[in-house]
């Protein structure tokens, strides 16, 4: 035991001389005292000087180190694959026997000496799970993650892992493995590497979505093992039809890779289903894997944008050429004059000069529909119908015109444009603007600024609000035609133009999120995955509220409807559905709240994606680089037995001493307060004793 203090130990000496003169003096002037034996005296200030120094010595902060010594046991941890691949082989039916027995036979054999811990990974990790080997994927990687973070700067003894070694989720497992240091692990293979005769659907990669009337690609990868030079066909069909096929030779006759890529047509609109199919060979080991479906949601996206003027002129015609080439978008453009005021369908509303032939019918009629507006302001606007607008905007009065150049705001940060299009800015010539002070209220989020040569004014030239729930913008000047012919005499080509006008026009048409009902749920699972839904809802303030109740009906691809009700987790809602039947599934979400319903639908998919069996064949070398890199050692299964004989003979397997330290403060021992009673009890008690007081 070692002490330390808060102070030097040093300033102990004169406090002990302090406490020797303090006692003697304090008993030179007790007439009773002197009439007592020399013994008796002494004895008495000695007492009182040890009070003294003792209390002393309390102030000083002492701190007694204790020190323990506590020894750990190794931890083994049994890890294993219960991936549904181990099934794949001639050995899978004593597989679970095998492991079992050993786990038996090492707790019987190294009990006294050994933690045990036991892992099952395969989509994910579990601690003491179920040995079933039904798990859709093989993520052993994260295996040997969790074991180091759970185990981390403990006494690992050693690691069986228990696997056929192919994986097909998370990274490689040896670099996962390696992060384990000084601990050997044992690998057991299971399953057999000699390759089987089989020809497959290795991998189908297409887009999520694609747009109605457009086409969208497919990737298809394909491989053959030992099915000699042949000849197979890969085919697509579509709701019982086929599609598209093409043809691919195997020429090596031992392992064969094939890639073959598709073009469809996207003709439907909604989630559809396709299923691609590879004709099935003689002999095969499995023919499970010819077959691969995927989904592709179809939308038709193309949004209607209405191009009003109040008179024919050219930045209406630079506008609309720009937005024919998108293919989602859809454009109209129609005079103000005989406009019928049909707003249906309509996406997005770009009018240009207003105040040219300026109705107020029609301008109510824009306001009401809560439709997204692109106000072109030229000179020909005049002050007091931008004032009617209600653009929170105030311009000074007057018929003077301006012209000036763009310079873009660095802080924008609606949505991104390109560095060659800010480039691009800078070379545009002039639009037409009116003159004078132009002030913007709060809210407004200016995109360009009016520039004259190099001069930056405060006046913005584009900027963009919102108002009623519903989004504007405002581009502060004419002659934007001007910028398209310029970028096509300075590149021959328009690129920069129409990014500039796609930008906004994207940005305007997307319709921002205000539903007080909002469901967050992802449009694809696999057959293996649990189902979670979040739902929140929001009161007018925008604050999560959790009062209403939130009904869920489900309905699959054979019109069969299951009805659930979410559950309140916090400030939002949350619903388990479990694992669902691959397929189409279409829902909805509803409640009441302050006499209002609400609702919100859509549609999910759930695929049936094999990936486990498409490993036919064991990968032991991947097990047995495991073992090499931790000074571990490779079975096979059949050999298990082996390994509980071998360890024995480990001289790495040892229990560990840990040494571990505790500081504890004087007052903290009860001995030390008893011996202060003690000696300033003695004392008293003998000064009683002598009559004094």
């Amino acid at each position: 035991m070692r002490f330390v203090s808060d102070i030097s130990l040093f300033w102990l000496f004169p406090w002990l001389v302090i406490s020797i003169l303090l006692s003697f003096y304090l008993y030179k002037n007790e007439s009773w005292c002197l009439e007592l034996k020399k013994t008796w005296q002494y004895t008495l200030k000695s007492l009182r000087a040890l009070g003294l120094f003792l209390l002393g010595v309390l102030l000083v902060g002492l701190l007694f180190e204790a020190v323990d010594y506590r020894v750990e046991k190794p931890v083994f941890i049994t890890m294993i694959d219960n991936s549904s691949s181990m099934k794949n082989y001639q050995d899978s039916l004593v597989v679970k026997n095998k492991i079992t027995h050993f786990e038996q036979k090492m707790r019987a054999k190294y009990g006294t000496k050994f933690d045990f811990v036991q892992y099952i990974v395969g989509s994910n990790v579990n601690e003491n799970g179920k040995i079933d080997f039904k798990e859709a994927s093989s993520f052993l990687s994260d295996g040997f993650e969790k074991i180091y973070t759970d185990y981390y700067n403990r006494n690992i003894g050693g690691i069986a892992f228990f696997s056929d070694g192919n994986f097909n989720k998370g990274t490689n497992p040896i670099y996962s493995a390696e992060k384990i240091n000084l601990t050997p692990i044992f690998t057991i293979g299971v399953g057999d590497t000699i390759p089987k005769r089989d020809q497959y659907i290795k991998d189908v990669v297409s887009n999520e979505v694609a747009f109605l009337k457009n086409k969208f690609p497919v990737e298809v990868d394909l491989e053959a093992i030992k099915v000699g030079k042949s000849n197979a066909t890969v085919s697509i069909s579509s709701e019982g039809k086929q599609i598209a096929s093409q043809n691919v030779n195997f020429s090596d006759g031992t392992y064969d890779y094939r890639h073959v890529s598709f073009l469809l047509d996207a003709t439907k609109v909604g989630h559809q289903q396709y299923t691609v199919s590879i004709t099935k060979a003689s002999n095969e080991y499995n023919y499970s894997n010819n077959i691969r479906q995927f989904y592709i949601e179809v939308l038709d996206s193309r949004s209607k944008v209405l191009l009003l003027a109040g008179a024919p002129h050219p930045d209406v015609a630079a506008f609309k050429s720009v937005i024919e080439k998108d293919e989602n978008l859809e454009v109209k453009s129609v005079l103000t004059k005989s406009w019928d005021k049909d707003l249906k369908n309509i996406d997005l509303i770009i009018w240009h000069e207003p105040g040219i032939q300026y109705d107020e019918s029609v301008f109510r009629k824009i306001e009401e529909s809560k439709i997204p507006v692109l106000y072109c302001l030229g000179p020909n606007t005049s002050n007091s119908t931008i004032q009617k607008l209600g653009l929170g905007i105030s311009v000074s009065s007057g018929n003077q015109t301006d012209e000036v150049q763009a310079k873009i705001n660095n802080g924008f940060q609606q949505f991104e444009v390109s560095t060659e299009l800010q480039t691009a800015l800078t070379f545009f010539p002039p639009l037409k603007v009116k003159f004078g002070e132009v002030k913007l209220a709060a809210g407004n989020d200016v995109m360009l600024f009016q520039r004259i040569g190099s001069i930056q004014k405060k006046e913005p030239l584009l900027f963009f609000g919102s108002k009623n729930s519903s989004k504007y913008g405002v581009l502060f000047g004419e002659g934007i035609w001007r910028w398209k012919m310029n970028e096509y005499v300075r590149s021959g080509n328009q690129k920069n133009f129409t990014e500039f006008i796609q930008k906004i026009s994207q940005f305007l048409v997307i319709k921002k999120n205000t539903s007080a009902l909002r469901v967050t749920i992802p449009k694809r699972f696999n057959k293996d995955e649990d189902v979670f839904i979040k739902a929140e809802f929001y009161n007018e303030s925008l604050e999560l509220i959790t009062k209403p109740v939130i009904d869920f009906t489900l309905k699959n691809e054979k019109n069969k409807i299951k009805k659930h009700q979410f559950g309140i987790v916090g400030n939002f809602y949350k619903l388990s559905l479990g694992k669902l039947v691959p397929g189409k599934y279409t829902w909805s979400a509803s409640c009441k709240f302050n006499g209002k319903n609400y609702t919100k639908s859509g549609v999910f998919i759930v695929e049936d994606v094999q990936i486990e069996s498409l490993d036919t064949r064991a990968d032991h070398t991947l097990l047995n680089q495991i073992s090499v890199n931790s000074n571990g050692k490779f079975y096979r299964l059949a050999n298990s037995d082996q390994l509980i004989k071998d360890i024995e003979n480990r001289s790495d397997i040892v229990e560990m001493s840990y040494r571990e330290a505790s500081f504890n403060d004087l007052i903290d021992y009860k001995w030390f307060l008893f011996l202060l009673i003690v000696v300033f009890g003695l004392e008293w008690f003998l000064r009683r004793w002598f009559g004094a007081y």
